[in-house]
């Protein structure tokens, strides 16, 4: 009996004409009019401004595990992959790779630069999936529901400006110059949610301030002295026994010479610095919300370039950190610098540059939020969490706005805002339909309908990245189209716990804005891929794994199998290493093996009797079915696989395959062809059953093993259901029973130092097992059996 599949191992080789065909045949691509259920997929659209990274590779893949799980259980599942090609980091990528800068660059140019960057990364972004065997609906870019999109598409676009046209119709959009989050490297305002925290080592400056009154000095703390001349109130706090003598008086500001009251505010921290606190507009979000609370006049000190301007005086034109040394060297000389000291100081920073941002004045569009919080929490409760605990991450977020979202951007390489301006003072907002150019093209109408001029100013400003990502399960459905109606709300929003502040946030919020509802009915929160220590993968500790690399070594598979079985990325990081892949492909080498032996044998075209120990794996499989459904359902592939391992390595491989090896061979004709037939026929039954489980996770083998000895696509399968009546089956012996008991045996041949396949002169076991005696003696080599309430192993 020779094996039907040819190879003693799965060889990587084997992958590339599985795919291939794959997409030759466009073997998973969307049908909107499928009779199935619609299950969409909101894929993240990955930047492509630097190589696929591990992270993306492992968790995209896990994404098409979900996609593949799917159409297994009769879904249409609308399963596209975009590309992210929107914003400040595409611009900080060309700025970088062709030495210019956004501020002295010509627009046109600037965006010719960023599109030819973008031609090349967005091509090696779709090869990395492609060889990992994703199963997007199309590898073609297109507008149909299914096909590849940009989010710098004219269409994608065109999306983003027609929703800003409805919110703006809806009076959820306004226009105002206020303090906003500034980023000086960027050159442009950013929102909270792009903003992350860092501990940065400081000065702390301990300053003297006279008493107006009193001619006496004090001393106030601070790590931002070139902000003197914007300070406007000294507090101390309402308990603070130090300072009650303060109320009232006035303090002279050092070196400008500006008088300012002295409040009592529990603003003030008794055990910070001094005691007292300079508030300054701006030094931080405490600064602002006082000066709002207390209805204060604000100096501005720093321009949108990050130089210091004139309010400031001698230290005009001076960027912030030259400025912070220039006053330190003046107060000193001046006998004001009490001493200082080096700290680290929890400093809010530009998630995109790394840059400390700063606080300025300046017109931008807001998008309401504030005002919709309580909305948002209802969503979010309307909306299930995968793990349920990740919820609270955008349940933390949301506690935390306290000012609306700014979505306006001074850049240039994203969807513009798609408005003009009258000398008179009226905004033209254009029609929907159309991808407007504001800063290239005039508007769409000939003369101002409020003062008939034909003289406009256009709008030069962009949209926040977010706000354009924002509208991806739109465009995944369609949005404005029949197809949208009956297919909304989108399934499944699969994503990263870093960007539930962002991407998860404010897609959420734009949805609910336009449709009154909860725009996904899943949310799927991963967490990280770190290296084999613990450690955040970065290109300056040299720990950084390649995707491409580990393809080129093993192939697709062995990663595959590694995403699913190195834990639950839902509810804890991960680790990689090469060594953890490596140790991943011995699964498929054990399947392998298992499929290569049972291959030698073709099931039976009718039905046989089984036998007890046939029932007994065929329930255990039975079961194995329910539970991995179970998990796939709560897209925990990581407890599925393990399970499915475990019971290829187990139960089915080292105890049932070896118990029927000699009944499927029945070279001595020890056994029936009935008994011979059911062997044969339940290997390739469990054999059949483990490769659809695992086929969502290793498609590539599951597809090589069925198309070898089926004849068939593997894609083409429903998912198993569990037989009720082997389910129902109450065997004399349990699973963990038989499993002892050859345990046993093993570990008697074993302790006498004789070969496994030694003979047994005689064993006493339990009467539960007198159903399966046959096969016991073949498979240990025994002369007899006798049955008792206890085991005991007589070898000769």
């Amino acid at each position: 009996m020779r094996p039907r599949l040819e190879g003693k191992r799965w060889e990587k080789s084997f992958e590339e004409p599985i795919r291939g065909k794959w997409r030759q045949v466009k073997a998973f691509r969307f049908n909107p009019k499928d009779s199935g259920p619609i299950f969409s997929i909101d894929t993240p659209p990955p930047y492509v401004n630097a190589p696929i990274h591990i992270g993306h590779a492992t968790t995209y893949t896990i994404m098409d595990m979900i996609a593949r799980y799917k159409r297994m259980t009769g879904f249409n599942v609308l399963f596209p992959i975009g590309l992210d090609r929107n914003g400040i980091p595409i611009e900080v990528t060309v700025e970088k790779k062709y030495n210019v800068s956004v501020m002295s660059t010509p627009r046109e140019k600037f965006i010719d630069l960023c599109e030819k960057m973008l031609e090349k990364s967005s091509l090696e972004s779709l090869d990395t999936f492609y060889k990992l065997g994703h199963s997007y609906n199309s590898w073609e870019k297109g507008e149909k529901p299914g096909d590849v999109y940009y989010t710098d598409s004219d269409e994608y676009r065109k999306l983003t400006q027609d929703t800003f046209i409805d919110m703006w119709n809806q009076k959820l959009i306004y226009k105002a110059d206020r303090v906003s989050n500034y980023c000086p490297v960027c050159g442009t305002t950013i929102s909270d949610a792009d903003i992350i925290y860092r501990n940065i080592a400081t000065d702390f400056n301990y300053i003297r301030f006279r008493i107006k009154e009193t001619g006496e000095f004090v001393t106030i703390g601070t790590t931002r002295p070139e902000l003197l001349c914007t300070c406007e109130m000294i507090l101390y706090n309402p308990k603070d026994e130090r300072y009650k003598k303060l109320n009232g008086k006035t303090i002279i500001v050092p070196l400008y010479n500006k008088e300012v009251p002295v409040k009592a505010h529990p603003y003030a921290k008794m055990d910070a610095g001094t005691g007292l606190v300079m508030m300054c507009s701006y030094g931080d979000y405490t600064d602002i919300r006082f000066f709002r609370e207390m209805k204060l006049k604000e100096t501005i000190a720093i321009e949108a370039d990050g130089t210091m301007n004139e309010n400031s005086g001698f230290l005009k034109g001076m960027k912030i950190e030259k400025a912070r040394k220039s006053i330190t060297e003046k107060l000193k000389s001046e006998g004001l610098l009490v001493k200082q000291e080096r700290i680290r100081h929890r400093t809010p920073v530009c998630e995109r540059s790394g840059n400390p941002i700063e606080f300025i004045g300046m017109p931008a569009y807001y998008l309401k939020q504030v005002d919709y919080k309580s909305d948002m929490v209802k969503v979010a409760d309307r909306t299930r969490f995968f793990a349920p605990g990740s919820k609270q991450i955008l349940l933390d977020w949301i506690n935390t706005v306290s000012m609306d979202w700014p979505i306006s951007r001074n850049r240039y390489y994203a969807t513009e805002v798609p408005l003009w301006y009258c000398k008179c003072g009226n905004t033209i907002v254009p029609p929907k339909g159309r991808y407007y150019k504001p800063w290239k093209e005039k508007p769409p109408v000939g003369k101002c309908p409020k003062c008939g001029s034909s003289e406009f100013e256009p709008e030069l400003a962009v949209f926040d990245t977010w706000f354009d990502s924002s509208v991806s399960p739109l465009k995944v459905l369609s949005y404005g189209t029949d197809f949208f109606r009956k297919s909304f709300p989108c399934s499944l929003r699969p994503q990263g716990k870093e960007i539930v502040r962002t991407w998860l946030y404010y897609t959420l919020l734009r949805c609910y804005h336009l449709t009154k509802k909860p725009v996904f009915g899943n949310v799927w929160i991963h967490f990280h891929v770190l290296d084999e220590n613990g450690t955040k993968m970065s290109k300056s500790l040299g720990n950084v794994i390649d995707p491409q690399e580990i393809i080129e070594r093993y192939g697709a598979e062995p990663f595959r199998a590694w995403c699913a079985l190195e834990g639950n990325i839902t509810t804890g990081d991960i680790r990689c290493s090469f060594e953890r892949i490596e140790g991943a492909s011995k699964f498929l080498t054990k399947l392998w093996n298992v499929a290569r032996f049972i291959s030698a044998f073709e099931a039976p075209k009718a039905k046989p009797s089984l036998t007890q120990v046939d029932k007994w794996i065929l329930s255990d499989t039975a079961r194995l079915i329910e539970k991995t459904k179970a998990d796939y359902d709560r897209f925990d592939f990581f407890a599925a696989v393990s399970r499915i391992k475990n019971f290829i390595w187990e139960a089915f491989a080292s105890h049932y395959l070896e118990m029927v090896k000699e009944r499927a061979y029945n070279q001595n004709s020890k056994f029936t062809k009935e008994e011979q037939a059911a062997a044969v026929q339940t290997l390739n039954q469990v054999l059949d059953t483990i490769i659809t489980l695992l086929s969502p996770i290793t498609p590539f083998i599951c597809q090589k093993i069925y198309s070898d000895l089926r004849k068939g696509d593997i894609n083409k399968l429903e998912f198993p259901k569990p037989d009720s009546a082997l389910l129902k089956i109450r065997l004399p012996f349990t699973t963990e029973d038989l499993l002892t008991l050859n345990g046993r045996i093993w570990k008697a041949k074993k302790d006498r130092g004789v070969s496994l396949k030694a003979e047994i002169e005689k064993i006493i076991v339990p009467d539960r097992f007198s159903s399966i005696e046959k096969e016991l003696m073949s498979m240990h080599n025994i002369s007899s059996v006798e049955y008792g309430k206890s085991t005991r192993i007589t070898l000769k």
